[in-house]
């Protein structure tokens, strides 16, 4: 997959271009359904299919204190969107520059660089250009005066509600991490970086990964069977998510460790994803170190279990 990073970029490629537009986050089954309607778009013309997304959530620069946890980190998204077949993606950097680009002239310059733009997909509520005053309906004003087509994709539903980022995203917040998949069409993995700890978990016995998750959305705290995945390598542990109440009673951001069973490589800077294959326990306080490394041992028992089956 080729990866673009400006919009003045898109004048490389050969052929008419076929724009998914959106933010992506966490590539779900509506997503899906309209990045496969560029490529089928694209194909159909002799074209090329390009996703058109950003590296961060916008609301992360607008609105900091009102942005989103996300669901999915960007070389996760890039590897959903390679599994997927999708032959370009243009990620653009959220700038303040970027974000004071008025709605037309977004437009125009993507009009410009593409040769020639053939069509943009986009869900119902894409908005775009200063202030998110761009909307469906003035795209198709401006594709009618640039000579592009306008495809809105209408939502895709599970069960009897649409598939939405919100509403994946209240799943996995309320620990319903199979509504999640469903929506997802994936299993929910959260991806981290390995970070040096206090290294408690050595000395009781159980090393553990400890993960910078900043900005992530995180399922309810608690101890899960988790299946985790290391570049090309699929690993088994429990990981807890918490405060870790027994030897911290002050802490009031959640961490996240793994334990990983029958391995003992420094993961220190890794990338590592989490699958959460089962719920074990809440997490709770014990009395001292000896319980809780008592608990503990009970906790890796189940998940061998679990992982097993």
């Amino acid at each position: 997959m080729i990866i673009l990073k400006a919009i003045e970029e898109l004048a490389s490629l050969k052929g008419s271009i076929v724009l998914a537009a959106g933010t992506f986050d966490g590539v779900h089954l509506g997503h899906q359904a309209l990045i496969r309607r560029a490529m089928y778009e694209a194909a159909s013309c002799g074209g090329t299919a390009v996703v058109m997304t950003f590296d961060r959530h916008p609301a992360a620069l607008l609105r900091p204190e009102k942005a989103p946890k996300l669901l999915t980190r960007n070389h996760e998204k890039i590897a959903l969107l390679e599994e997927m077949g999708v032959p370009v993606l243009l990620m653009l950097p959220f700038t303040s520059d970027l974000a004071a680009v008025s709605a037309r002239d977004f437009i125009t310059s993507l009009v410009h660089s593409a040769a020639p733009l053939r069509a943009i997909c986009v869900g119902s509520q894409w908005s775009y250009g200063r202030g998110g005053e761009g909307n469906v309906s003035r795209l198709r004003e401006l594709g009618a005066e640039w000579n592009f087509e306008v495809i809105q994709i209408d939502p895709v539903s599970a069960g009897d509600a649409p598939i939405s980022s919100t509403r994946i995203r209240a799943a996995i917040s309320s620990g319903n991490l199979t509504e999640a998949a469903t929506c997802l069409g994936h299993p929910f993995l959260l991806s981290g970086t390995v970070i040096t700890g206090a290294g408690l978990g050595s000395k009781i016995g159980f090393p553990t990964a400890n993960l910078d998750v900043a900005g992530m959305l995180l399922p309810p705290n608690g101890v899960y069977a988790a299946k985790v995945r290391q570049g090309e390598s699929i690993l088994r542990g429990v990981c807890n998510i918490g405060l870790r109440p027994t030897v911290d009673d002050s802490a009031v951001t959640p961490m996240v460790e793994v334990h990983l069973f029958d391995f003992s490589a420094d993961l220190v800077g890794e990338e590592l994803s989490l699958e959460f294959v089962k719920f074990l326990r809440p997490e709770q306080k014990f009395s001292g170190i000896e319980e809780l490394k008592r608990q503990i041992s009970r906790d890796c028992a189940d998940a061998r279990k679990t992982l097993s089956a």
